[in-house]
């Protein structure tokens, strides 16, 4: 039996080389060779904790989600579709639901939500659904993307953070002309930002406690304004809302560019991507009467909002989780940055790479710093196999 080696998680910072059997395909799989991994904020969780939020690492655990690979192998039923050739560019849509006529969240196409579904690295089901940081691995076809000639390994593994942003954005349902605050210019900030502005043609400020992303985010025209945050820590719920407010008042007070000047004011829709309190504070004191806050950052676990903002003025918060569907007009978006030249362009972000299994630590200890050794700005790593 064929194998693939791979980089195992066995505690925090504790990553070992493992070689497992690999056994050939399923009739619905298809066999892939992973040639590019962009590491997400979870995967960095998992390797700096042990663990992501209240998920706890179960056994040995591979990570890596957002990953492009090559087709090697194909099960016998995907081969009789020819819809796929060895030797084809695929994205890996990491979650894989139980899709069974009995689940209502998978027949009504939010599959996102389907309490069967298994995602790669992550420790929520058990045993762990392992991740992309490995040679090869086993996909089931329905849940494999077939890539533009435009479109390299690199730029695939970014549809996975690219969909989770397109999904927010439709759960929004903002319109065209409406104001938008991102809080975070991280790489989901980012990519939040450029579905704004790509879908609906908003304008956008962004906002993060480090001015080189903010710097970076306004450049790249990923936002209009840029807004950087001094962080301040309230002692009680009051002094923490009270810090919230003025942020919002700071926010607020920008003016949006052009020769009118006019200010930024309270925002149609806020796309929260910290998780982060006093951000989600921030952010409702931040929404327009009649608004939207959009949560997509996963952070702090329990909460102090200030409800009565909320309802006198009839602001709706929105919950997102990870996406459903988006993976083809994430593909359309991407195909167009690269043949057509779509801006913001989504693939700036990538600002290190590093190359073969040996180079994973370092891959994750660069992901956990907004800034390299050399002072250079870190927003996106990808390891390419």
């Amino acid at each position: 039996m064929p194998t693939s080696k791979g980089l195992y998680l066995h505690g925090p910072k504790t990553l070992v080389l493992e070689e497992r059997p690999l056994p050939a395909p399923a009739a619905t799989e298809i066999q892939i060779a992973i040639r590019s991994t962009t590491l997400c904020g979870s995967d960095v969780h998992y390797y700096t904790y042990h663990r992501n939020g209240s998920i706890q690492v179960k056994e040995p655990l591979c990570g890596g989600h957002e990953a492009a690979g090559e087709v090697v192998n194909i099960g016998s039923d995907v081969r009789d579709t020819g819809t796929l050739s060895v030797g084809d560019k695929v994205a890996i849509e990491p979650g894989v639901p139980c899709s069974r006529p009995e689940c209502k969240k998978c027949m009504k196409g939010r599959y996102n939500v389907c309490p069967g579904l298994r995602f790669r690295s992550s420790g929520a089901s058990f045993p762990h659904f392992q991740g992309t940081l490995q040679e090869v691995v086993n996909h089931p076809a329905s849940w494999v993307h077939k890539l533009p000639v435009s479109l390299e390994f690199d730029d695939g593994a970014l549809l996975e953070p690219l969909s989770v942003c397109i999904h927010a954005v439709r759960k929004a349902r903002m319109e065209g002309g409406e104001t938008c605050l991102v809080f975070g210019a991280g790489a989901v900030g980012l990519l939040s930002a450029a579905v704004v502005k790509i879908e609906h043609g908003c304008r956008v400020v962004i906002v993060d406690v480090d001015p080189g992303r903010v710097e970076f985010a306004v450049k790249e025209g990923f936002a209009d304004v840029g807004f950087t945050v001094t962080p301040r820590k309230g002692e009680t719920v009051d002094e923490k809302l009270g810090i919230a407010k003025d942020v919002a008042r700071e926010i607020g007070e920008l003016k949006w560019p052009g020769p009118e000047g006019e200010r930024v004011g309270r925002v149609d829709v806020v796309l929260e991507c910290t998780g982060v309190e006093s951000c989600v504070q921030a952010s409702i004191y931040a929404a327009d009467s009649g608004g939207k806050v959009v949560l997509i950052g996963m952070g702090t676990a329990v909460q102090s909002w200030p409800i009565s903002e909320l309802t006198a003025r009839e602001i709706d918060i929105v919950s997102v989780w990870r996406y459903a569907n988006c993976y083809p007009r994430a593909i359309e978006i991407m195909d167009a940055m690269a043949s057509r030249g779509l801006t913001p362009d989504a693939r700036k972000i990538i600002t290190h790479r590093f190359s073969g299994l040996d180079s994973i630590p370092d891959a994750y200890e660069t992901a956990a710093k907004t800034k390299d050794g050399k002072g250079g700005l870190v927003i996106k790593t990808v390891v390419n196999l």
